[in-house]
This record gives C-alpha cells, sequence and structure tokens, in this order.
C-alpha cells in the first residue's frame, strides 16, 4: 500500500486513541471524583460506574490494539494471513463484552446513550465475528493459490 495521507492519517489516529486512552481509562477514578459533583448519577453510584467504565475503556484499549495489529498487516500488503482472523475474533469478543458491561450499568442509569453503546458494541461484535469467518476463506483461498504456484 502506497503511504497515502489517508493510510498515514489513519495510522496517527489508531495511535493517538490507543496512546490517550491508557492514561484516560486508568485516570477514570480520579476523574469520577471531580464528575461526580457536578453529575448525580456517577456520584450516586462511583465505585460501581468506575468499575464499568474502567472495565469498558480496557476492552476499548484491548479493540484498538487490534486495530492497530490488523492495520501494520495492510501497510506490508499482507492482510490476508491467519493472524488478523484471530484479531478479528478478539476484537469481536472484546465488543460483545463491552455491550455486556454496558448493559450492568441499565441497572443504575438508563440513558438512551447507554441502549445506544449496548447495540452499537453488539453490532460491531458480530460484525467482527462474520468479517473473521471472510477472512478466515480468505487466508485458505491464498494458501491454497500459493501452494498452486
Amino acid at each position: 500500500m502506497k503511504a497515502t495521507f489517508l493510510g498515514k492519517f489513519t495510522k496517527f489516529c489508531l495511535d493517538f486513541m490507543f496512546y490517550c486512552g491508557i492514561p484516560v481509562t486508568i485516570t477514570i477514578p480520579l476523574s469520577f471524583k471531580f464528575f461526580g459533583k457536578y453529575y448525580p448519577n456517577i456520584g450516586d453510584h462511583y465505585i460501581i460506574m468506575c468499575i464499568i467504565f474502567m472495565i469498558c475503556g480496557f476492552l476499548a484499549l484491548w479493540i484498538i490494539y487490534y486495530l492497530r495489529k490488523i492495520f501494520r498487516t495492510v501497510i506490508r500488503e499482507d492482510c490476508f494471513v491467519m493472524e488478523n482472523v484471530t484479531s478479528l475474533k478478539r476484537m469481536g469478543i472484546a465488543s460483545f463484552l463491552i455491550s455486556l458491561v454496558t448493559s450492568f450499568r441499565l441497572l443504575f442509569v438508563i440513558t438512551p446513550a447507554t441502549l445506544i453503546i449496548i447495540l452499537v458494541f453488539f453490532i460491531a461484535g458480530l460484525f467482527s465475528l462474520v468479517l473473521t469467518q471472510v477472512f478466515a476463506q480468505a487466508v485458505a483461498y491464498k494458501q491454497e493459490n500459493d501452494f498452486t504456484i
């Protein structure tokens, strides 16, 4: 893949999200202490909200980590490899876990945004698992083709 502006920008965005996401996730307890003064739902359920958001934050970092791994294979122009199949499967699992963990938030605070997050990550999980099957089939075809040549 030629190093285009879009490619460089995408790599920058993934790296930025990953490296900024680490301190943001780690400092959730401090942030929620501050914001709990202004948002009663966070202040009233401080510990459970910290746990939910930290778990979701680490799972989101896990997804971004595997996206970065996939992007590296795209840059190498070798994206149909088993490594990407594994990455997509793990991203799907992480998406389902975010959806599940966020569902616990409904026991304390019901908001439209929470419902949307649950739905988006559930669909992302399904999409990742379908792509896992597509990539697995593409890898099989590629390996078969490589053996033929």
